[in-house]
C-alpha cells in the first residue's frame, strides 16, 4: 500500500514572486511591508531563510525562519500523528450452517477478542448444495450470534443473504 502524501509547495528565497511583502522576523513580530529584495537581504543577515507563509493574501506574507529545522519539525509531528492513529480493521470468520455448538461458542469468543481490540467482525455463513434450501437456518445462527454479542458490539450491518451467503457486520461498541 502506498501512501500519497500531499504536502504545501512553500516558496523559499529566491522562489518567491512577488515584489513586495508583508515581512514577518524570526520571533513572529510584524517588520512591515517591504521589498522582496530588502526581505531577502534581512533573512540572509540573520542566517535563515525566507519563507513564504500566505501566497493568496495582499500583499504576500512571508516569514524568517530556519526552513530545514521547520521541516524537521513537520515530519515529527506527522510521524506523531501517525502512531496516535488506530486503524480499524474488518475480521472475517466464516460460519456454516451445521456448525457444532461448541465450534460456534469458540467462534463468538474470538469475535468478542476482535471487538475487544477495536476491529470490526464480520461473520460470513456460507451454504453448499441442499444446505442452500434451509436458508431460514442460517439466518436463526446469525441471530444467535448477534444476540450473544449485543453486548460488545453494535450492528453495523443486519444478517444478508448474498447468493450462496448470509453476511452481518459488528462495530465494537464505543465504551
Amino acid at each position: 500500500k502506498e501512501e500519497v502524501k500531499i504536502e504545501r509547495d512553500l516558496r523559499v528565497n529566491q522562489r518567491i514572486r512577488a515584489s513586495r511583502v508583508r515581512l514577518i522576523d524570526e520571533t513572529g513580530k510584524q517588520v512591515g511591508v517591504v521589498s522582496i529584495k530588502d526581505a531577502l537581504k534581512y533573512a540572509e543577515e540573520k542566517g535563515l531563510d525566507l519563507v513564504e507563509v500566505a501566497p493568496n493574501a495582499d500583499p504576500p506574507v512571508c516569514r524568517v525562519m530556519d526552513y530545514g529545522k521547520y521541516k524537521y519539525q513537520q515530519q515529527i509531528k506527522d510521524r506523531k500523528g501517525k502512531k496516535a492513529q488506530h486503524v480499524i480493521k474488518i475480521k472475517e470468520l466464516r460460519l456454516r450452517p451445521n456448525i457444532d455448538r461448541n465450534d460456534l461458542r469458540l467462534k463468538i469468543e474470538k469475535a468478542r477478542e476482535f471487538l475487544k481490540e477495536g476491529n470490526k467482525v464480520k461473520f460470513t455463513l456460507l451454504f453448499r448444495g441442499r444446505e442452500l434450501a434451509h436458508t431460514e437456518l442460517g439466518y436463526e445462527l446469525m441471530k444467535t450470534v448477534c444476540e450473544e454479542l449485543e453486548e460488545h458490539a453494535n450492528i453495523e450491518r443486519p444478517p444478508k443473504g448474498e447468493g450462496r451467503t448470509i453476511v452481518t457486520i459488528l462495530s465494537p461498541k464505543q465504551g
